[in-house]
Order: C-alpha cells, then sequence, then structure tokens
C-alpha cells in the first residue's frame, strides 16, 4: 500500500503529539493535550479496529476496591500508599463522569457488594472484623463509611450470610463509555487512526522517528498508554493479566441490582438490564492468564458457569450468549507508572485492574508531564 500527498500531509507531517492506544488512558491524554495545547497536532494510533486491552472489554464496574481487596492491598502497601490508590480511583471516577456525563455511562448507583463463599471462612471473618478500621482509614476521604455487614438479600447459595456493602460503587455501560469518549475526542480535533502498530521508535535531531508497518513518520512528543501490552518499554515492571468474561440471555424476573465481588476481586458479577455478567478466575491460572492472546480457555470458563449455576443463580435455568477477555496491566505495586522515559517519550500504564477508575486521571496526568 502507498499513502498519497495528502494522507502524508494532513495526518503524518508537523505532528506535535503521537499517542500509542486508544483506550480510556490514551483518549483522556488527548484530550489533556488539546486543553494545553489548542493548536497542536494530535495524533493517536491503535493497533485494533476498536481499543485492543480492556478499555472496551472491562465489566463496567465504577469501584475502587472490595474490603477483602483493601485489605490485602494493605498487606504489601503502607496505609499512606493504600489511601493515596483509592483517592486517585475516586478522583479518576468523577474525572470520568465530569468528561462523559452520567447519562452517556448510563451511571447506575445500585452500591456494591462483597460475598463470601462458605469456604472462606478466615476470610470472611477477617473482613468483618477489619471493617471498622478500615472505615476509619477512608473516612477523611469519603466523609462516610464506605464499608457495612449487610443481610445477603439476594437469595446467592454457598455463601456466609453477611455480605458487606459498598454505596459508592456502581455500574456503568462500557460501550457507551468508549463510544462518547471516541467522539469526544475526534470533535476536539484529535486524529484517531485504527490498525495502525507502532513497530519501533527512536529519537533523533529533537523529534521521534516513528516507524509503522508501511510508514515512518516524525512527532515530538511520543506517549505511550498500551497498559497491557507495555511490558518491553518499562523493563517488564508491566505484566499482562488476562480477563475473562461472560454474559447471559436475557433471564425473567431477576431480581439482582449492584456490583457484586467474590475472593478479594478476582471473581465480580453484575447485572446488565435483566442478564448476568460474570468474570474473573484468573487466579485458578496466573501463569496461563499472564498472557496477551484474547481468548478464553475451558479451565475458567468452567469455573465461571459454576458460579452462576451454584451460587448466583441457583435452580434457574441460564443461557450463556457471549464469553470473551480482556488484558489488564499490573505489577509489583498497584500504583500506575506515569514517567518520562527519555527526552521525548512518555509511558502511563499499568492501571492493576481498576483502568474505568483511574484511566482518565493517569491520562491527565502523562499529558500534564509535559
Amino acid at each position: 500500500m502507498t499513502y498519497s500527498f495528502w494522507e502524508l500531509k494532513n495526518w503524518f507531517t508537523h505532528v506535535d503529539y503521537t499517542i500509542v492506544g486508544s483506550g480510556i488512558v490514551g483518549l483522556h491524554c488527548a484530550l489533556r493535550l488539546r486543553e494545553r495545547f489548542p493548536q497542536a497536532k494530535i495524533l493517536v494510533l491503535e493497533r485494533g479496529i476498536l481499543p485492543q486491552g480492556a478499555s472496551t472489554k472491562n465489566a463496567g464496574f465504577a469501584c475502587f476496591g472490595s474490603i477483602s481487596e483493601v485489605i490485602d492491598d494493605l498487606k504489601t502497601h503502607s496505609e499512606e500508599e493504600v489511601i493515596q490508590l483509592i483517592q486517585k480511583r475516586w478522583e479518576g471516577l468523577q474525572l470520568l463522569r465530569k468528561n462523559i456525563g452520567d447519562t452517556a455511562l448510563d451511571f447506575k448507583p445500585h452500591g456494591g457488594y462483597e460475598l463470601f463463599l462458605k469456604e472462606d471462612e478466615s476470610l470472611y471473618q477477617e473482613c468483618l472484623q477489619k471493617i471498622p478500621f478500615v472505615n476509619d482509614l477512608l473516612k477523611p476521604l469519603f466523609k462516610s463509611d464506605v464499608f457495612a455487614r449487610e443481610m445477603d438479600r439476594f437469595d446467592f447459595k454457598g455463601i456466609h450470610e453477611y455480605v458487606v456493602f459498598n454505596p459508592f460503587e456502581a455500574q456503568i455501560d462500557t460501550g457507551n463509555m468508549m463510544q462518547a469518549l471516541l467522539q469526544k475526542t475526534a470533535a476536539a480535533g484529535v486524529l484517531i487512526l485504527n490498525q495502525m502498530e507502532v513497530k519501533n521508535h527512536y529519537e533523533n535531531n529533537h523529534q521521534v522517528q516513528v516507524e509503522l508497518e508501511q510508514l515512518s513518520f516524525s512527532t515530538q512528543k511520543l506517549l505511550f498508554t498500551t497498559n497491557g501490552f507495555a511490558g518491553g518499554l518499562t523493563q517488564n515492571a508491566v505484566r499482562p493479566a488476562r480477563a475473562q468474561v461472560l454474559i447471559t440471555e436475557p433471564i425473567s424476573d431477576l431480581d439482582i441490582r449492584g456490583t457484586f465481588h467474590l475472593d478479594r476481586g478476582y471473581y465480580y458479577f453484575r447485572n446488565f438490564e435483566n442478564r448476568i455478567l460474570l468474570g474473573g478466575g484468573r487466579n485458578l491460572d496466573f501463569e496461563g492468564e499472564t498472557t496477551t492472546e484474547l481468548e478464553t480457555t475451558a479451565k475458567i470458563q468452567n469455573r465461571l458457569d459454576q458460579l452462576l449455576k451454584e451460587v448466583i443463580l441457583p435452580g434457574k435455568e441460564v443461557t450463556i450468549a457471549h464469553r470473551w477477555s480482556g488484558i489488564m496491566g499490573i505489577g509489583n505495586s498497584k500504583k500506575p507508572i506515569v514517567e518520562r522515559l527519555s527526552e521525548h517519550t512518555y509511558c502511563g500504564v499499568r492501571m492493576g485492574g481498576m483502568g474505568v477508575a483511574i484511566g482518565s486521571l493517569v491520562g491527565k496526568e502523562l499529558a500534564d508531564l509535559i
């Protein structure tokens, strides 16, 4: 394929900022750059037909961590680090709502619940016991208690009688969110090109040369927002983590509303209208799920099917409509990496499975590095 003079002139000449990745982080970065530099030429390159990682493939949870996840994080991070992480996630969610609007997000503040399987006795007791401590920790941020013990009113099976409720959680429509974000970014005069994979890049003469499949061009600054696909950029500080998901066909008389967590966040489900969307299971095969392959596996899907039939909707006939997977970016720390890699190259990666919450803020912080 050869490009015309017009294509080269309008899309690939005098480029000020090139962003690699058109997900939540990349598009928020582009919008913030447009705010700061109204006349700049901003180009977003996406290797997929749609955003390739998790931005269009997540479960649509507007959350910042269940009680067991927070307790788990406190074992590997300081109290101050955990508070900062939750604050960033919360601020990121508010920024996402401000930028896109609750109507476009289909934002539904039903609250979130954590359930505990009967076999998770020690986790259950630990979480109930530590609710006051965690609430005290988060009170300066939320000005009220975040977690409360409640009776299970959804008739789940095989779980302990109490669930932990969080009124600050909500659902969003992931597809609507990304469509609205893409439209807003395009309307801001940002150029977005799909099926454009960056093969290589190198700096020369105060610019970065970007090599694509059949084209090379120069840009003043290059910003990577590739999250789970960013391993090579950051000396392996980011590992891919695949998340598998399923959604049912519509279910009559479905009386489940909200976002739900199980087993320290490794499983999660919600209603979408009158369907159940359920995902997780990475902990069944950490090694196998450290991959960028967008596939599903029998081992994990079978466990999701089992949870659906035995715990979430016992005794109901359920048909699965669709199964898919997405790629998250994780590492030894839950803190995102927002940094300058070299004179003209930057990255905003490692969302730690919290891209919906933290992605908008990471995009803004990345743009503000310049």
